[in-house]
Order: C-alpha cells, then structure tokens, then sequence
C-alpha cells in the first residue's frame, strides 16, 4: 500500500484557503500575523514563505 502524496503547490492553496476563512472571520487581524501562522501551520517551504510574503502580506503595508 503507498502513502498518498501532496502535489506540489497543495499546501500552498491549503493555507491561501485558511488565511481567506480566518480574515473574514476575524477582520481586527493583522493580515501578516495570519500569513506568518499560516506559514507555520501548512509548514510551508522557505520558498513558499517568500511568495506569500512577497505578494500577498506586503499588501497589508500598501493599503491594498
């Protein structure tokens, strides 16, 4: 019997997902703060990290 595998990008989409769920139910969080749990969380590669950060949690920082 083999193990399933992730694809690649799986976690990434997992915690895109999360991050979603939990700004919508928690708007007084600091979008950074629940990409760097999410990072954590999905155990995201470094590469992945720098993505998320890079396009999504900087937002924050220009008012997107």
């Amino acid at each position: 019997m083999s193990v399933p595998t992730q694809r690649p990008g799986d976690k990434l989409k997992k915690a895109l997902k999360w991050v979603c769920e939990i700004l919508e139910k928690h708007p007084e969080k600091t979008r950074t703060k629940v990409f760097k749990e999410a990072e954590i969380r999905y155990d995201l590669t470094p590469k992945e990290c720098e993505f998320l950060d890079k396009n999504f949690a900087e937002m924050e920082k220009k008012n997107c």
